[in-house]
């Protein structure tokens, strides 16, 4: 029967025998799974789900709804007839545990109560039914009050603790096993105190009361704050309620022939094929998670009972065969009887995805497209970041944002110039700033990591620092930096300029000292440093294969943003298949500045005009280097984009450098001179202000001197016989006007330089302004391609400025869920993705031929890929050390229609 057929309106309740693993979204992971076992005929305890409908309408109303009572009053009578126990039955008690179970695994929701229907009546009873075992029957009874005073009633769980520690001490003992029967009702008594102490009643000793709080309890465990904590952090949605298991008691602490035990059917951590799981003999199932008592190996089962040992192995393979995945199972002996508590698809490790996947495939279980899905961009970037080995005590000295993944330790230096001196002499560097700005990309690019006490992961260092693949963390902000001295202070410790730290873009954590790490094979394999032919590493092979299968299943392209040569090189190596955005400002840095000065400063046309020609050379053997790199492949070069006061020194700087001289009586005819253009150019808001296309269509001769240098440079390129394939890319449009107006300057610049080269060049516009969105079908009137910059396009729909948001009030939309992440890292589908759409459609409907990109951040982001491709772009465009996650993403995006849940 189908799963929409098995869903009864009304219906709370299910017994096992009733539900599927395909009613996830009903019976929740825990619950479907067990029906699922049930109906393969494996031995699972009897029980019924309560489902997440129950749970909603309780959380809606504060109520359960009408007819769950009824229902579950009827499925517990009949889970009695079946067992021919009563629950709680003080001469033949039936009892039961009561588990949470949400679809997706969720921590931080409510754990297991077991024996429930255990009172002051019944122990005697469960003493009888274990053939007057009364130690298993007052073990059992004290793990009931424990396990209901902490979980059900919010008894601080240590206060239980103690008091068993002080029972064991009492004895002269270690292990809870060397407790008897006298010594564990002792211990009854003291966890009655305890309950009554911090609950203001007596321990319930009505059996049904016990199993209505527990229900109410997981119920209410939705809403618990680790619960709702962790559902942000995996963007699991908060509507989904959880079900309610109620499960026949199986017991494993009846003696040395019974235990229990957890299994997986492969190695969660490497993939590896084999047995893997630990068992606990003469215990109950929170005993192996809790680490109360050590495990022994899975292995060791065989010589303890070496029939339910072979029993296990012959279900764990079925049941990887029937689930077609790792499995994680959950198991109890009951005297030599084997229990099925649990099994689910398992949690794996982001190198073990990949190596599974791979070996499914060869067993035949799944094919590629399968394969495909069970991986995703966040698992291999992970692979692609060296890791620090943390096998000793290192203790992190401060926190920030992990910006930028990786693991770099090297000397401190707090200036640009001396990261690159060092570097030149060998050294590994880690750059400390308060921030960085664009003056410090030589110091970044010569640093193996970035450390700021201020800003986001949408902050310059974070962004720069991400496109080059360095280790970034951003805003520790319990770090003083204090440049001129050449320290920072952290927690009492002096870190000066040629001390060692280290630094997790993972993480955030910032560490004293060396910490060793480890490189990333992954990131040797796509150097081209590995050959997957060859290798006998598992994790390559499997990554090499699957990634050439998410190539040829994409439609999306994949390029990169770069702005040199080296990155461009990179990141073909890495499978880009284009540059989407080459900046040009960048190109103006350095030795250049003063050019820039130059042109800022020109006073007429024949002094721009000097400086103009002077920048023309440098930029078109830029344009040389990177087109030959390329080899023929699309390069979408955006002229320049920020305000020209970015490439002078800061307003207060300036004034006090000035100041200063001039009271030394020194001449500073032309630091005046600089400070009245930095007063004339200074902006409040220079972000919305003179920037982009503006300064094309102020300041003469810029755009046309960049145009130039491209055309010219295509030219050189072909005529050495090579291909050049160059995107002349406007920023910040907001009206057509402004784009037709330099297209018209562009295209005669254009024709004079190409000639009969046989070079084309397209002319596009960067759709960052809103209002360029909205007015997308005029624009593409004179536009040959579109690229989304949606961090500007974020920045602007949202009306936030990015350098300044993140450190100021996200983590508190974060706590609130008003973000379940930042839109800068990820793309808002319904606002900013909507203008998006707009842009796509109306610019195609204008221009059918149209050529849509986008080069922000999100182009590398893997849920945006899936919305790039789902509105019918025709590439994306990243950082080249994001290209191989885009490229995964966007293959998944393609066949996503017939995959499964890969969460």
């Amino acid at each position: 029967m189908a799963a929409k057929e098995e869903t009864v309106e009304g219906k709370y309740v299910y017994d096992f025998a009733e539900g599927n693993k395909d009613l996830k979204d009903l019976l929740g992971g825990k619950g479907a799974n067990l029906a699922e076992m049930t109906n393969l005929g494996l031995p699972v305890p009897p029980g019924f789900t309560i489902t997440t409908e129950a749970c909603k309408a309780y959380l809606m109303t504060g109520r359960e709804p009408d007819g769950l009572a009824g229902q579950i009053e009827a499925h517990l009578e009949s889970l009695e007839r079946e067992m021919g126990r009563r629950l709680g039955d003080p001469d033949d008690p039936l009892l039961v545990s009561v588990r949470s179970g949400a679809k997706f695994s969720m921590p931080g929701m409510m754990e297991t109560v077991l024996n429930v229907g255990l009172n002051d009546r019944s122990v005697i009873g469960l003493s009888t039914q274990a053939g007057g075992n009364d130690r298993f029957a007052w073990d059992s009874y004290r793990r009931l009050i424990q396990m209901f005073g902490k979980t059900v009633c919010e008894v601080p769980g240590e206060e239980f603790e103690h008091a068993l520690d002080e029972a064991k001490h009492a004895k002269g003992t270690q292990n809870d096993l060397d407790l008897d029967a006298d010594d564990l009702r002792a211990l009854v008594d003291a966890y009655k105190k305890i309950f009554a102490k911090h609950t203001g009643r007596e321990f319930p000793q009505e059996p049904r009361e016990q199993l209505d709080l527990a229900i109410r309890a997981v119920f209410d465990s939705w809403n618990a704050e680790r619960a709702i904590l962790y559902r942000r952090q995996e963007r699991i949605p908060a509507d989904l309620g959880t079900a309610v298991n109620v499960v026949t008691m199986v017991f494993g602490n009846l003696g040395p022939d019974s235990g229990t035990g957890v299994a997986f059917t492969r190695d969660p951590g490497s993939g590896a094929q084999g047995i893997y799981g630990d068992y606990l003999a003469n215990a109950q199932g929170e005993d192996v998670v809790a680490g109360i008592r050590n495990t022994v190996p899975l292995q060791e089962l065989e010589q303890l009972d070496k029939t339910s040992y072979d029993q296990l192995l012959g279900i764990m393979a079925r049941l990887e065969e029937h689930y077609k995945d790792l499995c994680d199972i959950e198991f109890t002996i009951e005297r030599g009887k084997l229990w099925m508590l649990q099994t689910r698809v398992g949690k794996r490790t982001a190198a073990a995805a990949f190596v599974i996947a791979g070996q499914l495939v060869d067993e035949g279980l799944i094919d590629l497209d399968e394969a495909l899905h069970r991986v995703n961009g966040a698992q291999l970037a992970q692979l692609m970041f060296p890791r620090f080995q943390l096998d000793h005590d290192f203790q992190p000295v401060a926190r920030g944002i992990g910006a930028s993944p990786g693991a770099a330790s090297g000397k401190v230096v707090f200036t640009s110039a001396r990261a690159v001196e060092l570097a030149a002499e060998g050294e590994s560097v880690i750059l400390v700033r308060r921030e960085t700005n664009p003056d410090d990309l030589n110091g970044m690019i010569a640093a193996k990591g970035i450390l700021t006490s201020r800003g986001g992961k949408t902050s310059h260092a974070a962004v720069v620092a991400r496109g080059m693949g360095k280790t970034c963390v951003s805003g520790a902000d319990e770090l003083e930096v204090n440049v001129p001295a050449k320290k920072f202070t952290v927690g009492g410790h002096t870190v000066g300029e040629g001390d060692v730290v280290s630094i997790d873009g993972t993480t955030g954590r910032v560490y004293l000292g060396e910490v060793p790490v480890t490189p990333s094979e992954v990131v040797q394999y796509f150097e081209g440093e590995l050959d997957p032919e060859t290798t006998d590493d598992p994790l390559v092979r499997a990554v090499h294969r699957i990634m050439t299968h998410a190539d040829a299943a994409r439609r999306l392209r994949v390029r990169t943003n770069a702005d040199t040569g080296a990155d461009a090189a990179r990141a073909r190596r890495f499978g880009a298949e284009g540059i989407g955005l080459c900046r040009t400002e960048h190109m103006f840095l350095g030795d250049r500045r003063e050019l820039v000065e130059r042109l800022i400063l020109a006073g007429g046309g024949r002094e721009r005009d000097e400086a103009l020609a002077a920048l023309l050379p440098l930029q078109r053997a830029d344009f040389v280097e990177i087109f030959r790199e390329m080899d023929g492949l699309p390069v979408t070069v955006r002229l320049i984009d920020p305000p020209l006061h970015e490439f002078l020194p800061p307003l207060e700087q300036l004034a006090v450098n000035v100041a200063v001289a001039q009271e030394r009586g020194e001449d500073v005819a032309k630091e005046e001179a600089l400070l009245s253009a930095v007063r004339r150019m200074h902006e409040e808001n220079p972000m919305l202000g003179l920037r982009g296309v503006r300064l094309g269509l102020v300041i003469p001769g810029l755009f046309a001197m960049q145009v130039r240098a491209i055309a010219e440079a295509a030219v050189a390129v072909a005529r050495d016989g090579g291909a050049a394939c160059p995107e002349i890319m406007v920023p910040l449009v907001g009206a057509v006007q402004e784009l037709e107006t330099v297209r018209a300057e562009a295209e005669k610049i254009i024709a004079e330089v190409v000639g009969d080269s046989g070079v084309d060049v397209l002319i596009g516009t960067m759709i960052e302004v809103p209002r360029a969105a909205l007015t997308a079908g005029q624009i593409a009137e004179a536009a040959e391609f579109f690229s989304f910059g949606t961090n500007d396009l974020t920045q602007m729909g949202w009306g936030f400025s990015r350098d300044d948001v993140e450190g100021a009030f996200f983590w508190r939309y974060l706590e609130l869920g008003i973000f379940g992440i930042s839109p800068f890292e990820s793309i808002d589908a319904d606002g900013v993705g909507r203008l998006v759409r707009i842009a796509a459609e109306e610019g195609r409907a204008a221009r059918p031929g149209l050529k849509l990109g986008v080069c922000g951040e999100h182009g590398g982001d893997p849920d945006s890929v899936h919305f790039f491709h789902e509105v019918g772009l025709d590439y994306v465009s990243c950082s080249p050390f994001r290209v191989p996650v885009a490229r995964l993403e966007a293959g998944r995006a393609a066949i996503s229609t017939t995959g499964s849940d890969s969460r």
